[in-house]
């Protein structure tokens, strides 16, 4: 490109043929092959988005119209006209084209009139034009390009051929750009062509003028690095270090990541839009079928499917709907870089909210024992206090036998919808199927061999007590206190009943329902153990006879919103 007389690349490659114009080759050959049968429309309608050739097509489509009727013609002066209609949009314009077309050609066999950005006429100037559109003299032909096809009334479409120009794909311009970068013998890197043809957005025209400025600012030799720090492009990697931190949780890493991209001028919506796009390219790369959606070179897709095993679809899902949600918000907000750093937590503690709201919504279930006279618990009866006793009948028939209720979790109201995990997949499942297996049968008669030893209160208490102070040595001193105010009482067939002060002590008794029973059976040596949970009378305590977790359980009930508060921001109730 050492030329004296110097030519921008957009007009020096200007398609002067049907096969040099680019990313349009389905127009190109229906109106190649309408020129060659003669059957030519009174107006053509050009329209789509800028620089992708539509006044290019029009002036080789007028060319060509002429020039089949005689090879010889080389001057088509009078042959084309060409109308601005952004400078000439008012009724008086159109006059005088109206006039003009009505004289013949003195060489050729027809007139074409390229009117450009036809969308900026003024109303009276489409209303004087519609009646020389409609009924035009034979020789006269109409092209009208425009990038607004919206704003063409309808009169003007319905008496036109509406061809639509779609964008150039980028693997379209990188081998425009390759071809043009050999015949200037300027050196270029595939994935440096690659940023200058997104750069474009599927505008040809752009992506000859970023062109243009690389081999100016590179001397000839454009490479990736450079490209990415002229145009001011935020480098892919960025994008993959970020991801890797979101998926392992580095929250300080990733804010001292983002701070090195404002340090470098980089907008932080801009930076939101290319998270979201990367996520959005990770959940396309997951599948062998939509990978050929991504335009990339092999080297970057090979990446993004690297990266896309670390994620499943459903967390994919939801790190767009946080970049997404961030980027409505941006342009509103106070403080633009604070929102981002915010949305770069969460990013970073998804992963592990999930999995411990999973787990808190995991049901516990206690084992089935089919053997075991139980008399199930009293429901609750309106306009009667809450209570869940378990009392055993005076006399039972051996052969009739009850199965114990299965017992969940009472969670209290929330706003999050937060999928249950299924009880196979629990650790409380997970018990459950241990106890079962343990369930021996011998090979003759299916005996079960299950352990039912006799303990004596006082036994049962020292046990109880043992892993009360188990709970207070791992922090939980509300659960130690709740286990340790009251004191448990054997009943028969093996069944503990125990009182609760409250409901909120029930909420958070049940928590450890499951251990505390596996825990009584190992040590009593008593498969057929069963607890049943029981309220007093009083059942609003006063706060001061409340631990601390049961004044926050107590203050939730009236506002569900503070579990909501709890959650997000992680908080812990046990001191």
């Amino acid at each position: 490109m050492s030329n004296s007389n110097y030519t921008v690349s957009a007009l020096k490659y200007r398609p002067n043929s049907w096969e040099t114009i680019i990313g349009q080759e389905n127009i190109a050959t229906t109106l190649k092959q309408a020129i060659d049968s003669n059957q030519l429309a009174q107006a053509y309608l050009f329209c789509g988005p800028r620089g992708v050739g539509k006044t290019s097509t029009a002036r080789l489509f007028a060319k060509s119209i002429n020039l089949k009727h005689d090879p010889n013609l080389t001057d088509f002066t009078y042959n084309i006209y060409e109308l601005d209609a952004a400078s000439n949009n008012q009724v008086d314009d159109i006059r005088n084209l109206n006039d003009q077309v009505r004289i013949p050609p003195q060489r050729g066999n027809y007139k074409v009139y390229v009117i450009d950005e036809v969308h900026m006429l003024s109303q009276s100037a489409f209303n004087a034009f519609l009646k020389t559109l409609e009924e035009p003299p034979p020789h006269a032909i109409f092209i009208l390009a425009t990038t607004e096809k919206h704003k063409i009334i309808p009169t003007i479409l319905s008496r036109c051929q509406v061809y639509d120009f779609h964008r150039i794909s980028i693997p379209d311009m990188v081998a425009h750009l390759e071809n043009i970068a050999s015949k200037e013998g300027v050196k270029t890197e595939p994935e440096a062509l690659h940023v200058i043809a997104e750069k474009a957005d599927g505008a040809l025209r752009d992506a000859l003028s970023c062109f243009d400025l690389m081999v100016n600012f590179t001397n000839s030799n454009i490479t990736y690095k450079e490209v990415v720090k002229n145009l001011n492009i935020l480098d892919h990697d960025y994008y993959f270090k970020f991801s890797d931190f979101i998926q392992k949780n580095l929250i300080h890493e990733s804010l001292l990541l983002f701070s090195e991209i404002i340090s470098k001028g980089f907008d932080g919506r801009l930076f939101i839009n290319g998270l979201a796009s990367h996520f959005r390219n990770l959940m396309i790369a997951k599948d062998e079928r939509t990978l050929k959606i991504l335009e990339y070179t092999k080297d970057t897709i090979e990446k993004f499917k690297t990266q896309a095993e670390l994620f499943d679809n459903e967390y994919l899902t939801d790190l767009l709907s946080l970049t997404n949600e961030a980027d409505s918000f941006y342009k509103t907000s106070q403080n633009q870089r604070l929102l981002v750093e915010i949305l770069i937590m969460k990013l970073c503690s998804l992963r592990a909210e999930k999995k411990k709201l999973n787990f808190l919504e995991a049901p516990i279930i206690a084992p089935d024992f089919k053997d075991i006279n139980l008399v199930p618990s009293t429901k609750h009866v309106e306009n009667q206090p809450l209570k869940e006793v378990i009392e055993p009948k005076e006399k039972q028939s051996p052969a009739k036998t009850y199965e114990p209720e299965k017992s969940e979790i009472i969670r209290p109201k929330t706003s999050l919808s937060i999928k249950k995990r299924s009880v196979a997949a629990s650790i409380t499942g997970i018990r459950q199927q241990i106890n079962q297996e343990s369930i021996a049968k011998n090979e003759d008669g299916g005996v079960e061999v299950l352990e039912s030893s006799k303990f004596s209160q006082k036994l049962l208490e020292e046990k109880w007590n043992e892993f009360a102070e188990i709970k207070n040595k791992e922090g939980k001193i509300g659960l130690y206190t709740t286990l340790t105010k009251q004191t448990p009482e054997l009943l028969d067939n093996f069944l503990i009943k125990f009182i609760l002060d409250s409901e909120v002590q029930k909420m958070e008794f049940q928590t450890q329902n499951q251990l505390l029973l596996d825990f009584l059976r190992a040590e009593l040596k008593n498969g057929h153990i069963q607890l049943a949970l029981e309220l007093t009378k009083s059942d609003n305590p006063k706060l001061t006879q409340l631990t601390s977790k049961e004044r926050f359980f107590q203050m939730a009930e009236k506002n569900p919103d503070l579990h909501i508060f709890k959650e997000k921001f992680n908080l812990d109730l046990e001191f």
